[in-house]
């Protein structure tokens, strides 16, 4: 049996963490019921955080343009609907300030948004914000996080910590074991 997760990637700092991740969602899996299956989603902005040689050659990466260069004719594959019909869960680590707003107004111009706007609810989809501490305060930040909660979207809630500019405060991504112990549990593992 295989678990398929799908990791989204926006235009954060946090993004830096991705290799991390990777090697966390990996690390236990010979003593998981199921095999772990991952692709990456990321937003043109998120590339600027990692480096293709941090990612295993086995968990492919899509973008924006692998959307728009798969499809020519009607009965192309469409690439947002397939990976939100492939994955059975969407974590997207980092959510910035920016795919946040647009999440919640329900924008959806790239392949990070399209795939959340097409996702089945009937899923998991855990966002983990990461932003700077006054992003993170500005009062339209709450009102986002809650209409994402309001569509059963489960949020992975940022920590205090001293970020990448020098401020100290709330905006920092949760820390990779926590993001970990959130997906184990959406796929029915509550101990690892």
């Amino acid at each position: 049996m295989e678990k398929h997760v799908l990791i989204g990637c926006t235009g954060s700092v946090a993004t830096i963490k991705l290799p991390l991740l990777l090697n966390k969602i990996f690390e236990k899996e010979n003593d998981l019921p199921w095999k772990i299956k991952v692709k990456i989603v990321v937003s043109e902005h998120a590339k600027h955080f990692y480096t293709v040689s941090d990612v295993p050659t086995n968990v492919p990466i899509y973008c924006d343009q692998d959307e728009w260069s798969s499809w020519t004719n009607r009965g192309d594959p469409v690439l947002h609907i397939d990976l939100s019909k492939w994955a059975d869960v969407f974590v997207i680590a980092p959510l910035d300030a920016n795919t946040l707003a647009k999440l919640a107004q329900g924008l959806c111009d790239n392949l990070v948004t399209c795939v959340a706007r097409a996702w089945d609810t009937s899923k998991p989809l855990l966002f983990c914000p990461a932003m700077n501490t006054r992003m993170w305060e500005h009062p339209i930040t709450a009102t986002h996080i809650e209409t994402l909660k309001s569509w059963g979207y489960k949020e992975v809630p940022c920590i205090s910590k001293t970020l990448m500019c020098g401020d100290t405060g709330l905006g920092a991504m949760a820390e990779v074991p926590t993001i970990i112990e959130h997906i184990y549990s959406v796929l029915g593992l509550n101990k690892c």
